[in-house]
Order: C-alpha cells, then structure tokens, then sequence
C-alpha cells in the first residue's frame, strides 16, 4: 500500500466520522462477523496458509450465494 502511496486510516469507535470512515469500519466489522459464523475460520487451525485462505475464499462464496439467494429474481 505505501508503494502506491495509499495511507492506511482506520477510525476509532466513538470518535467522529473523518470521510466518512464510520461506514467504511461498519463493513469491515460486519464482514468479519459473517466469516465468524463458520467456526472453522473463528479460530484459525489450520497449519498451512493455503487452506486456511481456500476455507476463507469456500466461506465468502457461500455469504455471496445465500444473499443472492435471499434477494430472489
């Protein structure tokens, strides 16, 4: 990120939105809440780094399909 000179900002709770960062940090809090939901990816137990991000990219798959699938034709 700094090669492309993107600064890392985060907001801290109860401090006032500076651009808006409040948004931005309830998405992020809510991503990791839906990944929480699959126990395997709360505590990470996998020893190699491959699996552990192919059960990470199996669980955003899944979050995708049920919301498609909820919000019907």
């Amino acid at each position: 990120m700094r090669k492309r000179r993107i600064l890392p900002v985060t907001s801290r709770k109860g401090a006032p939105d500076i651009k808006s960062l409040g948004k931005l940090r309830y998405v992020v809090e809510q991503t990791f809440a839906l990944l929480h939901q699959f126990k395997r990816l709360d505590v990470r137990w996998e020893r190699r780094t491959e699996l552990h991000d192919a059960f990470v990219s199996l669980a955003c798959s899944l979050i995708c399909w049920r919301r498609l699938k909820k919000a019907g034709p």
